[in-house]
C-alpha cells in the first residue's frame, strides 16, 4: 500500500553528519508509524529510531540517543533521519519501514513495508 524511496546516504568522516530521507513514492505516511533500522555486514538488522503516526512520539535505540533525530513530514510524505556525531560503528545499510500498527515500533516484524536501503559509511 505504500512504497518508499530512500536517499541521503553516503560516506562521511567520524563526527560528521548525514540526513536520510524516506519519501513515499506511492501512498502516504500520514497513517503510518515509521521506523528506521540498520544492518551491517554479518549482523542482524537492528532498530535505530521510530516516529509515531502523529509525528510526536519518537523512539531511539540507546546507541543513537542524543545523536540521531527522526521526524515525519506528512505534507511531503517524507520521513527524515538526522544523524549527527557519526561513528564508524554507525556504518550500515539503513532502511526505513512503515507500519499501521502502533505496537512494538522497535520490532522489525511489525513493519510490513520497507524501503530499499541507503548505505551509510563512516570512516575513522
Amino acid at each position: 500500500q505504500v512504497q518508499m524511496v530512500e536517499s541521503g546516504g553516503g560516506l562521511v568522516q567520524a563526527g560528521g553528519s548525514l540526513r536520510l530521507s524516506c519519501a513515499a513514492s506511492r501512498g502516504t505516511f500520514s497513517n503510518y508509524v515509521m521506523g528506521w533500522f540498520r544492518q551491517a555486514p554479518g549482523k542482524e538488522r537492528e532498530f535505530v529510531a521510530a516516529v509515531g503516526w502523529s509525528g510526536t512520539v519518537t523512539y531511539y535505540a540507546d546507541s543513537v540517543k542524543g545523536r540521531f533525530a527522526n521526524s515525519k513530514d506528512d505534507a511531503k510524505n517524507t520521513v527524515y533521519l538526522q544523524m549527527n556525531s557519526l561513528k564508524p560503528e554507525d556504518s550500515a545499510v539503513y532502511l526505513c519501514a512503515a507500519t499501521k500498527s502502533g505496537t512494538g515500533p522497535t520490532t522489525t516484524r511489525v513493519y510490513g513495508y520497507w524501503g530499499q536501503g541507503a548505505q551509510v559509511t563512516v570512516s575513522a
